[in-house]
């Protein structure tokens, strides 16, 4: 007999624990729009189900909860004029959005890898894990795009110029600093995420974030300094500015051995993306709810298919993988700012939330 073919989204409900796996081990679980759509009703379906206190997204595999959205079919859409972008993103910041505001707790196990569209459905919850295993990083300045999901919400809350230096170099956080950062609540060890999750589901299902936040924390350890924490000092002062140019001259002007990395890394990304970035990042400080932030990205998204530089950084980074992607404009000081300025118009087809 032929082995029956799995959901992409495994949906089922464990004890007092509502499950969400995301089942493309191979991609990483890279999330798809029929993904999303099955995250958006199970949604649905637990809130309304008394017999489920707590959400518990997941992922399959050893090698992390999400790699980010379906990069390729993106691409693959956008070389030919298609709306796939339009559509997709409209739909996940929907949902991530919900997640957010969900009405009950909403717990994410980020173990492994967590990029992109995996921080949009993981970081927005209200009880988020990370474990020593974890790898978080948002890159879009290196697709000539920028960190959207609710990524300039999240980074723009950052201690000091943490979240101004995750989104420009595309760094990778482990558990202690995601934690410093605020994309998690506790770290626990990936050994120990079996018996969480046990505990978890034996939860009376009348539980709240009180209960769920105590198993939690008798799970996890000491909070203590990653890499990113023990640098704050300086990456506070090399990153402390409102423009690329600035920060450039900074590091430029700096003689240690980070700032010199620091700038040949940003050297590689997309000159447009790193200034749309930055820009999305000064303007969410300002602003008050992640929706807010949600609705100047998906002006942005939608901008960035007026240009090459998104299909153009998907070809060098994963289609051909020769890494070295040809942005149009080429150099920072040729990135206008009318053409930062179209990025951020209001549109027509703004994006609109479910009453």
């Amino acid at each position: 007999m032929t082995a029956a073919v799995e959901a992409d989204v495994i949906v089922r409900r464990e004890g007092a624990a509502g499950i969400l796996r995301l089942n493309r081990p191979k991609a990483i679980n890279a999330v798809t729009l029929d993904m999303v759509r099955i995250i958006d009703g199970a949604l649905d379906r637990f809130a309304a189900d008394p017999q489920v206190a707590l959400v518990l997204l997941e992922g399959a595999g050893e090698r992390g909860l999400c790699a980010g959205g379906d990069i390729r079919s993106l691409y693959d859409s956008a070389k030919i004029g298609g709306d796939l972008g339009r559509v997709f993103w409209a739909e996940e910041y929907v949902v991530n959005a919900r997640i957010k505001d969900y009405p009950k707790p909403y717990v994410a196990f980020m173990d492994g890898i967590v990029m992109g569209g995996g921080v949009g459905l993981a970081c927005h919850g209200s009880h988020r894990v990370a474990t020593d295993r974890t790898r978080i990083s948002m890159p879009e300045a290196g697709l000539g795009f920028f960190p959207d999901v609710g990524g300039t919400f999240l980074l723009s809350r950052a201690p000091g110029e943490t979240g101004t230096y995750l989104a420009l170099t595309g760094d990778t956080t482990g558990g202690a600093d995601a934690v410093f950062a605020g994309l998690a609540d506790a770290m626990v060890p990936a050994a120990g995420l079996p018996d969480l999750r046990a505990a978890l589901t034996r939860l009376p299902r009348g539980a709240g974030h009180d209960e769920v936040r105590a198993v939690v924390a008798a799970a996890a350890v000491a909070r203590s300094d990653g890499p990113i924490a023990a640098r704050s000092a300086e990456i506070d002062h090399l990153f402390a500015f409102d423009s690329v140019e600035e920060i450039v001259a900074a590091l430029r002007a700096d003689d240690s051995d980070f700032a010199r990395a620091m700038l040949k890394t940003i050297g590689e990304k997309s000159p447009r993306g790193l200034k749309v970035t930055l820009r999305l990042l000064r303007e969410a400080r300002r602003l008050t709810s992640l929706r807010e932030c949600l609705v100047r990205e998906y002006r942005a998204a939608l901008q960035v298919f007026a240009s090459a530089d998104f299909v153009e950084g998907v070809r060098a980074a994963i289609i051909d993988k020769d890494r070295n992607p040809r942005w149009v404009p080429s150099r920072l000081e040729d990135v206008t700012p009318s053409i930062v300025d179209a990025y951020f118009s209001p549109r027509a087809d703004e994006l609109a939330f479910p009453d």
